[in-house]
């Protein structure tokens, strides 16, 4: 052997309470998206909205607001989109509806308050499409949705004290249910 040539050293175990985390995770804020960019306020994504977002929810009505998405979602009482929104409509569907206001084009949606409120179903606007979205369970943006009353089986929905709160509140801001 030269004298380069040393015997390896034979590791010490240790126990596992004397071991330095060799992987710590770092704890996401709750202002950081999975992928680390910051998510914008309930401020920042009110600035983004379009002209025709009224009656804006509130920060905690748009908390609750996707709270009931998400449970409506889950007992499949949800039509997600425009094209689903009108048809279900057409097919005599009442409920709450619930869109986004930073929808650019704004034609995309502009019919929708007008057709709202013919068939007299109260509507909110929420700041954003992305959240909404996340709230519906989809990977895409979503512009509008339409929670129903009860499920296709006829039972109640999930949230209903939390629907029945943003009903009133939604029906605060109808012009047709004022009277002058």
């Amino acid at each position: 052997m030269s004298d380069t040539d040393e015997p390896k050293a034979k590791k010490q175990k240790t126990s596992k309470k004397d071991r330095k985390p060799t992987g710590e995770k770092k704890e996401k804020k709750a202002t950081e998206n999975a992928d680390g960019t910051p998510t914008p306020t309930y401020e920042e994504r009110c600035l983004a909205i379009n002209i025709l977002a009224s009656p804006l929810a509130s920060k905690k009505s748009t908390k609750r607001a996707h709270k009931l998405v998400r449970k409506a979602t889950q007992s499949k009482s949800l039509r997600r989109g425009v094209k689903e929104l009108v048809k279900g409509l057409r097919k005599g569907d009442k409920g709450l509806a619930i869109l986004a206001g930073d929808v650019f084009p704004i034609d995309v949606i502009s019919h929708l308050p007008v057709l709202l409120e013919e068939h007299n179903i109260p509507y909110l606007f929420v700041p954003s499409k992305r959240d909404l979205g996340a709230a519906a369970c989809t990977k895409r943006p979503t512009s509008c949705v339409l929670v129903k009353a009860k499920t296709s089986e006829g039972k109640e929905i999930d949230g209903k004290d939390i629907f029945d709160e943003l009903v009133a509140e939604a029906k605060e801001y109808d012009p047709n249910s004022r009277t002058n």
